[in-house]
């Protein structure tokens, strides 16, 4: 459970509530209740499946969405207990853990300092490709100054 945020408990509370008096959603209704998103719908179906909640009805492939899905009597009886979103204020009202927090702590530790090597890395890239462009605008200016300078004496010796 720890794995989601408010939002998504939200979410998924509506999307129990939305199961209504013949206890289940077809997949068009399900598709109109995110917008036509159906990755996010999927990824909804599969925490609520995976939770024990509802059951899937109809032919689908492994990533689509099922034609209809059904609310399982644990699903309405956890929906009246306050569904997720009183499981997630509950989880935030525990107090915390010192060991798992220090490894929780270390774990961000480390992926923050492999986002900044990444960056750092970038950023040496970036300054090599900027000398670079430096370097060629250089060149082009000096290319420049030469051939106004022979243009110049060119002018001259037509003058003479």
């Amino acid at each position: 459970m720890t794995d989601l945020n408010e939002y998504e408990c939200e979410m998924l509370d509506t999307m129990l509530e939305a199961f209504g008096i013949p206890d289940s959603l077809t997949r068009r209704q399900l598709m109109e209740l995110f917008d036509q998103d159906e990755a996010s719908a999927f990824a909804m179906v599969q925490i609520l499946t995976r939770e024990g909640l509802i059951a899937e009805s109809g032919k689908h492939g492994d990533y689509e969405l099922p034609e209809k899905l059904i609310l399982k009597p644990k699903g309405e009886k956890f929906l009246k207990q306050g569904g997720f979103t009183k499981r997630y204020q509950l989880e935030q009202q525990k107090p915390v853990e010192v060991g798992s927090t220090l490894a929780k702590l270390q774990q961000q530790n480390m992926k923050l300092q492999n986002v900044k090597l990444a960056n750092e890395t970038q950023i040496g890239n970036l300054k090599k490709v900027v000398n670079n462009l430096q370097t060629r605008q250089f060149i082009w200016w000096a290319l420049i100054a030469v051939a106004l300078i022979i243009g110049f004496f060119i002018g001259q010796a037509y003058k003479s």
